[in-house]
């Protein structure tokens, strides 16, 4: 982005260029940010300066490392929140706590998610409602109490972790699609609500990234379909992808710092595919 500096008498203008992947000064909340595609947004964001609040599940002392790894490496602050997904005033007070301990809120990124492979016929019903509420209710949660926040500042910017599953089925994960679709449709509803507010809200919807969820997601798989787990990733896992590559969390992160800097403004309301050509069969 250009920024014009005021002109001092006989001086001629110049336009000072500013890194629009450049974060410093900002604060982003994470959910599900301990391991896989949540951890690398965080680094993405502190990389370049901005400020993380992580969460998600695992030993204590090894959040701990990380967080403190990442600080390290990177010079931004690094908290933690452990709120659990489940409860909609937990994951409420994580972005109270980040505005409360950073400042403010800039980027909100709702990405905890989790998976169970069954026939609707045996799907668990303790399942279905852990799934809906981690994947969908968490989502609503944050965002309501991230906008006030936001629209205070007059800029923010929120990025939901939906999948080609958002955009597309497959059998055995009833819960998971419909969760994920539930979260493309939250976000356009929520794009039109803050367009003028200086808020955007989109959607990544990703192919398969190999993830500790996917590697869960194998072995569930091989476990529902009687067969190795070789033959899940190659005909099952990866059949859907033209490219017959699993999605990188770098490439991840390429598209979400587009959508959460300046250059990214007018993306709103809108659910981008990175799944090597998935959903375009």
């Amino acid at each position: 982005m250009f920024q014009w500096p005021r002109k001092d008498a006989g001086e001629t203008e110049r336009p000072v260029y500013r890194d629009p992947n450049d974060l410093r000064g900002q604060v982003a909340v994470i959910s599900g940010s301990t391991s896989g595609i949540g951890l690398a947004l965080a680094r993405a964001v502190a990389s370049r300066g901005g400020e993380v609040v992580l969460n998600g599940l695992g030993d204590p002392s090894e959040i701990e490392r990380t967080r403190a790894e990442l600080e390290a490496s990177c010079g931004a602050k690094i908290r933690y929140h452990a709120a659990n997904m489940l409860k909609g005033d937990e994951v409420a007070d994580m972005v109270a706590y980040a505005k409360h301990q950073l400042g403010r809120l800039d980027i909100l990124v709702n990405n905890a998610g989790v998976q169970h492979v069954e026939a609707v016929e045996k799907f668990p019903s303790d399942k279905w409602e852990q799934i809906i509420a981690i994947n969908l209710s968490s989502t609503f949660y944050a965002t309501r109490a991230a906008i006030p926040i936001m629209k205070a500042q007059g800029r923010g910017r929120i990025v939901n972790i939906a999948s080609a599953h958002g955009l597309v089925a497959s059998p055995f994960k009833s819960a998971y699609v419909a969760a994920k679709h539930g979260v493309v449709g939250f976000t356009k509803t929520v794009a039109l609500e803050v367009a003028r507010d200086g808020i955007t809200c989109n959607a990544i919807c990703p192919g398969f990234v190999e993830t500790p969820l996917v590697q869960q997601q194998i072995a569930d798989q091989a476990r529902t379909r009687g067969i190795s787990k070789e033959k899940v990733v190659s005909d099952v896992i990866l059949e859907a992808q033209p490219t017959k590559q699993f999605v990188t969390t770098d490439q991840l992160a390429g598209l979400f710092l587009y959508l959460v800097s300046d250059l990214g403004a007018s993306a709103n309301g809108a659910s981008f595919s990175i799944d090597g050509g998935w959903t375009a069969q």
